[in-house]
């Protein structure tokens, strides 16, 4: 009591010569997928990373930078690697996380050698 169309559907032998070819045709717009995505999103993301890293790390007194919350401000002392001193008017000083610096405006002289 099977239908002709139950009788179509039913394929050959699983694994043979077709069916391995046809998982590969399957598998490829995936991996597509996945390199056009590598290249539009996660290696900018990366650089981008890098960069902010980078210039984080290079912060030095004097430097007018921008916070992510808004703040313009001077550093005025780097406290160590995860904190700095922000002057953000005449005698206001607040301690901010280096991590938290989204932009430098402009920079500061450098530091002169002590002989």
């Amino acid at each position: 009591m099977i239908t002709s169309a139950f009788a179509q559907a039913a394929g050959g032998p699983a694994g043979g010569p077709s069916g391995s070819s046809d998982v590969i045709l399957q598998l490829v717009p995936f991996a597509l997928i996945f390199v056009i995505l590598y290249f539009l999103i996660i290696r900018p993301q990366q650089k981008r990373a890098k960069d902010h890293a980078n210039l984080i790390k290079n912060l030095r007194r004097g430097d007018s930078v921008v916070t992510n919350g808004g703040l313009i401000g001077k550093v005025t002392k780097v406290i160590d690697d995860a904190e700095l001193e922000l002057e953000i008017a005449p005698n206001v000083r607040v301690r901010a996380a280096r991590a938290m610096i989204s932009e430098v405006r402009s920079k500061g002289e450098p530091v002169k050698d002590q002989a």
